[in-house]
């Protein structure tokens, strides 16, 4: 005889869970953060004293880093055929007023944040990152091409991409703490569904963002 719902080897009722990413996604986001974490860590070869004498093979931590950053926007490209990332991609280029009151909620440390897919945190970061991404690429090219430019233009390339390496490092430190403090963002971009009682309490107005597309 089958045990009875409330009889203590019953297994829990499962609960209901909503899509939110498709496998696509799932690949452009892991290949995009793989060829990311090379890039720092190649950097890092390069500009820490420890680390490069650790490593060594300066000249080949040169070249994965130049083709790891050159490589970087591929899966995003490619991603683009994807329906889906296409849509995401107009969702995190879209602001509107409850995108303000989320970033006073936030500021002020208070409940209440309204978010659709994505909350504003995650569209500035989002924001913020293509831009750094873009920045590095256009400067790395003028260090890797160095007849492409005037000297003095290369060394502005070379400050700006410090810095920015820097800037870079700290703001994915941020968004990999932020993830680490919520098991479930991550399992909706690993899985590619989240709980649908979560998804009601972090992003109240993504069903009613669906229906207005």
């Amino acid at each position: 005889m089958p045990p009875r719902p409330d009889h203590p080897t019953a297994p829990a009722p499962a609960r209901p869970r909503v899509p939110r990413f498709t496998r696509a996604e799932h690949h452009v986001h892991r290949a995009t953060a793989a060829l990311m974490t090379v890039c720092l860590l190649t950097a890092g070869c390069l500009y820490l004293p420890f680390l490069a004498e650790l490593v060594g093979r300066r000249a080949l931590m040169v070249t994965v880093h130049e083709w790891s950053g050159i490589l970087l926007p591929v899966p995003l490209l490619l991603g683009l055929g994807s329906r889906a990332l296409r849509a995401d991609l107009t969702r995190l280029n879209r602001y509107g007023p409850h995108d303000r009151q989320w970033l006073r909620a936030a500021l002020r440390r208070r409940g209440g944040r309204p978010a659709g897919k994505f909350n504003a945190g995650q569209k500035l970061y989002a924001a913020w990152i293509a831009g750094a991404v873009l920045v590095m690429l256009g400067t790395g090219l003028l260090m890797w091409f160095t007849h492409l430019a005037p000297l003095v233009w290369r060394t502005g390339a070379t400050f700006v991409h410090d810095w920015l390496a820097l800037a870079v490092v700290l703001v994915i430190a941020g968004h990999v703490w932020k993830a680490f403090g919520d098991p479930e963002s991550r399992r909706g971009l690993r899985t590619g569904s989240v709980d649908a009682q979560w998804a009601r309490r972090e992003h109240p107005l993504w069903r009613q963002e669906d229906n207005t597309r």
